[in-house]
């Protein structure tokens, strides 16, 4: 078998690390799986066991990697992972959607998008510049979620939109027109939700794209995690939908 490198995003493998993302990773697209990575200090873990049962059964190879498992994780109790080949996914028309715009940090995208199928909104595009979302970082913070989503990745907002030109936008932003609440009350499927950069949020174009909307807070923070922002208003466009 050939060397595992490093990740990097000119890889066309991940790892996803972990025992119970990975067991997400094999129930979701076992096509993707390549190699089982195990610990030989987990070899009795019980979601081990049900790592290797499962594994088994799809003839993916399994090998003991400890260096390897610590290099990707940086922890020394990372039990099992998975290398998985890289995959191309198309969004759903039909379906609701988010759109993170320039998110750069790992945990936050793996957060939301787990947060995101938790509501129910299984379509995800990030635009760029922005995270790897293959990086094993996000896909950890993910839980598994990544990869019970459609997850593409376009190169600016113009061309996301040209791709879905007649659904109606909500641009979540600190200075938005009109509060959360209100907008979701009426709000028409399939839409899409739309964030920004951690640090910056949306650019003040967006206000003229769709309909704006604030998140209201007290004046005691300036403004809310994006992964927590994602999760609230994920949750009020969705929450008479389930």
């Amino acid at each position: 078998m050939p060397k595992l490198e490093p990740y990097s995003r000119k890889l066309d493998y991940s790892y996803q690390l972990g025992v119970f993302p990975s067991l997400m990773l094999l129930e979701a697209k076992p096509d993707c799986a390549a190699r089982l990575l195990l610990h030989s200090q987990g070899l009795e873990n019980e979601g081990v066991v049900k790592l290797r049962a499962r594994c088994a059964e799809l003839g993916v190879r399994e090998e003991l990697a400890d260096r390897v498992l610590r290099r990707e994780s940086k922890k020394d109790n990372c039990f099992a992972g998975l290398v998985f080949n890289k995959y191309e996914s198309n969004l759903s028309p039909a379906s609701n959607h988010a759109v993170l715009c320039q998110i750069s940090d790992n945990g936050n995208a793996g957060t939301a998008m787990r947060s995101l199928l938790g509501f129910g909104i299984r379509d995800v595009a990030f635009v760029r510049p922005c995270v790897d979302v293959f990086d094993p970082h996000v896909l950890r913070a993910s839980m598994g979620a990544f990869f019970k989503l459609r997850v593409r990745t376009y190169d600016s907002f113009d061309d996301y939109r040209a791709d879905f030109s007649d659904r109606p936008l909500y641009p979540f932003m600190l200075d938005g027109a009109q509060p959360l609440d209100a907008v979701a009350a009426r709000a028409a499927a399939p839409f899409s939700l739309i964030f920004g950069n951690e640090q910056t949020g949306l650019p003040p174009a967006f206000a003229q794209v769709g309909q704006s909307v604030f998140i209201p807070q007290s004046d005691e923070i300036d403004s809310l995690n994006l992964a927590v922002a994602v999760s609230v208003g994920a949750y009020v466009f969705t929450r008479d939908r389930h």
